[in-house]
């Protein structure tokens, strides 16, 4: 069954170990997928803490819901953690978050299972939303879109070369038959892209794409990083863990942009202790350690980023 695919939590250790910093505090964790580091942190904490998480996913629901019912210091939230920010304010603990961690991108048992289409390893329906229960599919948007428009997401979202030679090959193809399965996308992609790299499936970088675009991802990610500054209290922890080169730069730039703090003109007798700065970045990036990207060869993308907001 889908619910039972197998699933590695990636930087478990090094996740917790930034985020739990006060034993009896209040945490967030905005993409609960199986829970890895849900439980890993709640092991940690005393019987005061309160521990909230976030996810699209019903089948990740269903996990979280059986958490929730043996422990009473969890509570799952089935949404988008771009909402993070007016959940956390009803329950009345913005500003007392003492840590936010956020584990982007797709998980296993969601690339695992074939219903679910975000995979061209396995042939399925061309679904890829987080949220199988709402939204439009992956399958009705390439249906329609113009070659113009899926050129851009390859692009954009895939940093594919040839996107608009792969997004006229589906336009093509789709008024021949209907596009409804992976692996048809998949085939029609490698046919139509020329380069061909050691190691990936010249489909890679547009499933990617599309599966970013129809889940809102980077806009999700723009969103939930703003609120969760807003949600922490001074010295709580963000801890965002991405998988993809457009997402860790996102993340990156906001941390540097809240350390910055504010632009202020040149000529303005400003002392440097009157700049507003919000964030403090906490180390260096971390990535999967050798001997974790031999047993799980998903994590080796991974990059972690630490930051603690300032007083």
């Amino acid at each position: 069954m889908a619910s039972e695919l197998k699933h590695e939590t990636v930087l478990l250790n090094e996740a917790v170990d930034a985020l739990v910093t006060n034993e009896a505090g209040i945490y967030i964790d905005g993409t609960y997928g199986r829970g890895g580091h849900t439980r890993h942190a709640l092991a940690r904490l005393s019987p005061l803490a309160r521990f909230i998480a976030f996810d699209k996913d019903p089948l990740a629901l269903q996990s979280a819901e059986q958490l929730a019912a043996s422990d009473s210091r969890f509570a799952i939230i089935h949404d988008s953690f771009a909402t993070l920010a007016a959940h956390i304010e009803t329950l009345g603990l913005t500003g007392q978050v003492d840590g936010v961690l956020l584990d982007l991108g797709v998980s296993s048992p969601q690339l695992d299972d074939a219903g679910r289409g975000f995979s061209f390893m396995a042939d399925g329906p061309l679904d890829m939303r987080m949220n199988n229960q709402s939204g439009q599919t992956a399958a009705q948007w390439l249906n329609q879109a113009d070659v113009d428009e899926i050129a851009l997401v390859l692009k954009e979202f895939g940093e594919e070369r040839f996107a608009k030679r792969i997004a006229r090959a589906i336009v093509a193809a789709r008024d021949e038959t209907p596009l409804t399965t992976t692996a048809q996308l998949a085939a029609l992609i490698a046919k139509a892209n020329p380069s061909k790299e050691k190691g990936k499936h010249p489909a890679t970088r547009s499933f990617q794409a599309i599966r970013i675009f129809i889940n809102r991802e980077l806009d999700d990610l723009a969103l939930v990083l703003e609120q969760a500054l807003q949600v922490l209290k001074p010295g709580g922890r963000l801890v965002v863990i991405s998988f993809h080169s457009l997402e860790d730069r996102m993340v990156k730039q906001f941390i540097q942009r809240k350390e910055k703090g504010d632009p202020v003109p040149r000529h303005l007798p400003i002392r440097d202790d009157m700049v507003k700065r919000e964030l403090k970045s906490l180390g260096k990036a971390v990535k999967a350690s050798a001997d974790e990207v031999l047993r799980n060869v998903r994590s080796r993308s991974a990059i972690m980023r630490v930051a603690e907001k300032v007083a």
